[in-house]
């Protein structure tokens, strides 16, 4: 497998893990709707959205280099329900095992740039060095992430710079090349029986609908009266609601957790990147990954030329 490894987590700590019948892996891009199909898989696991713990102590995030892999390990082993795991590793980097169900959620790369700027503006990221540093693992400045310059303070500098970095994706956190490396690792895989697409605009445009699909490949069972309250709790503003309880903490200090759920909006990215910019992703793009992810990514058709992609237009306004 590949090693994946940067200041937050390393692929390393799946080395020797022991996976159940059903587990179910849930790997995606940073700022691409990780949270939210961890939620999903909740309803679905539990059958309601009252369950014990917060979510991110029933979803554990295995490789996250905060907390001792041991403890992780231990509370996992002592759950009994069907386990639903997170993590940022792409799927060379985590062990494939056919008994395993393996998702993966894609966002268009222009939204989540602009997602993870806000992410970084929203973090306390001396408290994160001081939680890294914390943990008895050797560090290095070649750990630490990529972040914008001080000079990069508007979300078209922080997308910029997200999208030119140039980090090799063993080692970086989040970046278009990171991105589509993590995606292209699942397209490639798409075939599997036990891997499972989900695309973050399909989640927007049918909820009900697509946690329907997810509840019959992962096999699971939901009477037909527990479906409302089930899809009330996923909608976006009700997690935001209950961000107290659904924001991963684990070292990673936020100034406002419900800013971690900053928007959610598709097409954020038309507010905030001009002509100029749209043709340097488009030609970023496609140096990094083929027309067909490309295509499936931004939900447009194959034959529709990235050189001139679509302005969408989001349903409100972001701040």
């Amino acid at each position: 497998m590949v090693r994946y490894r940067n200041v937050v987590w390393d692929s390393a700590r799946w080395d020797g893990f022991a996976f159940r019948d059903d587990d179910i892996v849930i790997s995606t891009p940073p700022k691409s709707g990780t949270t939210w199909l961890q939620m999903i898989c909740a309803l679905l696991v539990f059958g309601t959205p009252e369950f014990d713990g917060d979510l991110g102590e029933v979803s554990p995030w295995l490789d996250l280099v905060m907390q001792p892999r041991e403890a992780v390990v231990a509370a996992l082993e002592a759950q009994r329900h069907r386990r639903f795991i997170k993590t940022h590793t792409p799927l060379t980097g985590v062990p494939f095992d056919p008994r395993v169900s393996y998702l993966c959620v894609a966002r268009d790369p222009r939204d989540v740039g602009i997602s993870w700027g806000n992410h970084l503006a929203n973090m306390d990221l001396q408290a994160v060095q001081r939680a890294r540093d914390a943990v008895d693992l050797t560090t290095a400045d070649d750990l630490l992430p990529a972040v914008p310059p001080p000079e990069a303070t508007s979300r078209r500098d922080r997308f910029r710079h997200w999208m030119l970095d140039a980090t090799p994706v063993a080692d970086s956190g989040s970046s278009l090349r990171f991105t589509l490396h993590h995606l292209a690792t699942f397209w490639d895989t798409a075939d599997a029986p036990n891997v499972v697409l989900v695309h973050y605009d399909d989640l927007k445009a049918d909820l009900p609908g697509e946690m329907r699909r997810l509840a019959q490949r992962l096999d699971i069972t939901v009477p037909e009266s527990a479906w409302p309250s089930l899809e009330r709790a996923a909608t976006f503003d009700d997690m935001r609601e209950h961000a107290d309880r659904l924001v991963p903490d684990s070292g990673l200090a936020k100034r406002d957790k419900k800013q971690f759920f900053h928007c959610g909006v598709s097409g954020q990215w038309a507010q905030v990147l001009g002509d100029t910019d749209l043709r340097d992703y488009s030609a970023r793009a496609a140096e990094l990954a083929g027309p067909d992810l490309l295509g499936w990514v931004h939900h447009v058709p194959v034959t529709v030329p990235l050189s001139e992609p679509p302005r969408a237009t989001p349903r409100r306004a972001c701040p």
